[in-house]
C-alpha cells in the first residue's frame, strides 16, 4: 500500500565533498595498501609472505609479470586497459578484540570507471535488512542485517552453507553476493580489514594530523569488553595516534549534534582519509612501508592479486579528489532527508534495522547505475529544482534532492507542488540544456514542457528558470516499488 510519510526537515546543505561514507577506514586501508605494495621496495620474499597471509596464495612470479605486459580478459588490469567498469567491495570489521569478530561495520562499493577517469564511493549501512540466499539450497532464506553476511562461512550461525561461500574467501563472496543485490553491481574482488590493522597502521605512520571543528564528546563509545566508556576530544587540530584515530572515526553519539549527525562523522573520517593519504606519500611514509605490510598483513583477508593491485594504483594514484563521487544510503532523520531508506520494522524485530523504501531494491539499483553523468552533461551546469507533486508522500523532493546532491548536478533546494499524477519536466531554459533534460527525463520518465514563468502556474518558491522535475504520483509509487 502507498505509505505517507511527515516532511522532515530541509537537510544541510554541506558541500558535496563532505559527503562521505561511514566506512572511510575500510576505504582508506585498501587504498594505502595499494600503494605501499607497487611503490615500495621491499624483497620478493616481503612480498610473497604479505601475499599469502591476505590472500592464501603465493605470488606467481611469472604470472604476474605476464598480466602486467599483456592483462588476460575479465582481470582488472584489462577492465582499465579496455575502459571496463571495476567493482570492488570494501569491508571493515571488528576481529578479534570485538565480540563479534566477522561482522562487518563498514561496507563500501567502489567502483571505478575509466571511461570518465571517475570513482564512485558508495556506503552501505550496516544495519540494512535483507532476505539472503546464501545456503546450499537456494530457496531458503535468511532475513538479517547485511552486516552479517561475512560471518556465514565461519560461524555456524546459519547451516548448509552453498559451497561457493565456504573457505578462505567464503565470507567476502557472500558479502559481494549480497551487496551486488541491493546495489546492482557485480564485484571483481573484495578487501576485508580490521580494526587492529586500521590502528596499527596510523601507528606506524606515526600518527595523523587532523582538525575537528567542534569538540567531540561521547561517554558510550564502545570498549573492548562488551561496554562503553567515554571519549573526549577538543576543537581544533591535533595529532592522533592509532587508538585516538579509531575513536574518531568511529564515534556515533557524540553529544554535540554536529559531530552526531551522518554529516558530521562523514566530515571527521573524509579528514582521517586525508590525513592517512598525505601521510602515506610522502617520503617518510614510503620509508615506512615494511612496519605497514607487518602491521596489515595478519588482519587483512582478500582475494586480490598482486597484478590487481597495481593495476588499480596505477590507474587512481594520480587522481584527484574531485574526480570521486561519495554517496550513502541514508534514511531520514530529526537533521538531514535522508534518501532511499527508512526506519521501522522490516523482518528483524525490535532490534536496530533500516529497511528499503522499495523492498525490490529496483530503485536503488537505478540510482546507483546512473551515478556516473556524462560529463558534458554535468558541463551544462543547468540549474534544477524537484516540487513534489505527490500528495501521498510528504518529503519526496527533499528525499530525491538528498539522493542527487553528490552526484554533479547543480541542484536547488526542493519545494512543495500543487498535486500531479505524473512526473513533469518543466523547462524553462527554451532548450538551452538539452542534455540534462535528456539525462532527467531517462531517470524520472514523464513529459517535457516547454514552460514560461506564468504558464504553467509557479508552486510557491519555485524557480522560473532552468529546469524544474515535479514528481507526481508515478514516481513516487516507483520510488517505493509500489
Amino acid at each position: 500500500m502507498f505509505r505517507a510519510r511527515p516532511r522532515r526537515a530541509r537537510r544541510s546543505r554541506y558541500r558535496v565533498s563532505h559527503r562521505l561514507t561511514r566506512s572511510v577506514p575500510a576505504a582508506v586501508i585498501a587504498v594505502l595498501l595499494l600503494g605501499i605494495v607497487v611503490a615500495a621496495t621491499l624483497t620478493y620474499k616481503r612480498f610473497d609472505d604479505f601475499m599469502t597471509a591476505t590472500t592464501g596464495h603465493h605470488i606467481n612470479a611469472i604470472g604476474e609479470i605476464a598480466q602486467v605486459v599483456e592483462p588476460s580478459p575479465g582481470t582488472i588490469a584489462y577492465k582499465l586497459k579496455h575502459g571496463q567498469r571495476v567493482n570492488v567491495l570494501l569491508l571493515g570489521r571488528g576481529g578479534y578484540e570485538n565480540d563479534a569478530p566477522y561482522l562487518t561495520d563498514s561496507i563500501m562499493a567502489v567502483s571505478i570507471d575509466p571511461v570518465t577517469n571517475r570513482v564512485m564511493m558508495l556506503s552501505i549501512p550496516r544495519d540494512l535488512v535483507v532476505h539472503m540466499n546464501l545456503q546450499s539450497d537456494s530457496s531458503r532464506i535468511w532475513t538479517n542485517k547485511i552486516n552479517a553476511a561475512y560471518e556465514v562461512p565461519y560461524t555456524s550461525i546459519i547451516c548448509c552453507v552453498a559451497k561457493q561461500y565456504t573457505g578462505i574467501n567464503g565470507g567476502g563472496l557472500a558479502a559481494e553476493h549480497e551487496v551486488g543485490k541491493v546495489t546492482g553491481l557485480t564485484f571483481d574482488r573484495y578487501i576485508a580489514i580490521d580494526f587492529v590493522a586500521f590502528r596499527d597502521m596510523v601507528n606506524a605512520l606515526g600518527g595523523v594530523d587532523v582538525c575537528l571543528s567542534t569538540n567531540l564528546d561521547d561517554n558510550t563509545y564502545p570498549n573492548y569488553n562488551n561496554g562503553y566508556r567515554p571519549i573526549h576530544f577538543k576543537a581544533g587540530c591535533q595529532h592522533l595516534n592509532g587508538e585516538q584515530a579509531l575513536e574518531v572515526a568511529r564515534s556515533r553519539h557524540a553529544i554535540q549534534p554536529e559531530q552526531s549527525s551522518d554529516f558530521g562523522r562523514a566530515k571527521r573520517q573524509q579528514d582521517i582519509m586525508q590525513a592517512i593519504k598525505k601521510k602515506a606519500t610522502t617520503v617518510n611514509g614510503f620509508a615506512k612501508a615494511p612496519q605497514l605490510l607487518s602491521a596489515l598483513q595478519k588482519n587483512i583477508n582478500t582475494d586480490m592479486t598482486l597484478s590487481d593491485m597495481k593495476a588499480i594504483f596505477d590507474w587512481g594514484k594520480n587522481l584527484p579528489d574531485s574526480a570521486i563521487i561519495r554517496i550513502a544510503l541514508t534514511s531520514p532523520s530529526p537533521s538531514a532527508a535522508g534518501n532511499l531508506l527508512d526506519g521501522g520494522s522490516c523482518g528483524m524485530g525490535a532490534v536496530s534495522q533500516l529497511c528499503a523504501d522499495d523492498p525490490t531494491f529496483s530503485m536503488i539499483r537505478r540510482y546507483v547505475a546512473s551515478v556516473f553523468i556524462d560529463p558534458k552533461t554535468l558541463g551544462e551546469k543547468a540549474p534544477v529544482q524537484f516540487a513534489n507533486g505527490s500528495t501521498n508522500f510528504a518529503g519526496l523532493d527533499d528525499r530525491v534532492t538528498t539522493m542527487l546532491d553528490p552526484i554533479g548536478l547543480q541542484l536547488n533546494d526542493p519545494v512543495a507542488h500543487r498535486a500531479s499524477s505524473q512526473t513533469l519536466i518543466l523547462d524553462y531554459s527554451g532548450g538551452q540544456f538539452p542534455l540534462t533534460t535528456k539525462w532527467l527525463q531517462g531517470f524520472f520518465g514523464g513529459r517535457v514542457v516547454a514552460a514560461t514563468p506564468t504558464n504553467p502556474a509557479p508552486a510557491r518558491g519555485q524557480q522560473t528558470y532552468g529546469i524544474v522535475v515535479v514528481l507526481g504520483h508515478d514516481f513516487a509509487l516507483r520510488f517505493l516499488g509500489e
